[in-house]
């Protein structure tokens, strides 16, 4: 298994403080200190593309990256690592909750859901993002 490990200082993508608190805690809660957050982009969503995260206790896939920071394990695959890099994962609460959102460099578009994005980049392979440029009742930012 190729695997790269990068330090916590340059990951690709990283947490904010209380997002790492929050996930310590979740690991911890659901008795997974071993496991990691598993991010990705999938086609889907109001604007084309999608956020997905989970927690992860299986092992990697040949084409994940191994990522750190803070103290809790992320892994992404190569293609969506691709899309999401400089990307900060957040824990918000709102009127509705609390919540982990992703804020995204390259995302020109994004929905008012804030898990759904679009770039300026034609096509993702092998995603289909249906031919979505708008937004759907989210509303675009």
């Amino acid at each position: 298994m190729a695997l790269q490990e990068t330090l916590d200082t340059t990951s690709p993508i990283t947490l904010t403080p209380r997002a790492a608190t929050e996930l310590n805690a979740l690991l911890a809660e659901n008795n997974k200190a071993d496991a990691a957050l598993r991010v990705w982009v999938a086609g889907g969503g109001c604007s084309g593309l999608q956020y997905g995260m989970a927690l992860d206790d299986g092992e990697p896939e040949s084409d994940d990256m191994m990522l750190s920071d803070q103290g809790v394990k992320i892994v992404v695959d190569s293609m969506s690592l691709r899309y999401m890099t400089g990307s900060i994962v957040d824990y918000v609460d709102d009127v509705l909750g609390g919540g982990f959102k992703i804020e995204n460099p390259n995302a020109t578009k994004s929905c008012g859901c804030g898990s759904s994005f679009n770039t300026d980049e034609e096509g993702i392979d092998g995603l289909d993002t249906g031919g979505r440029g708008g937004c759907g009742g989210c509303g675009c930012k």
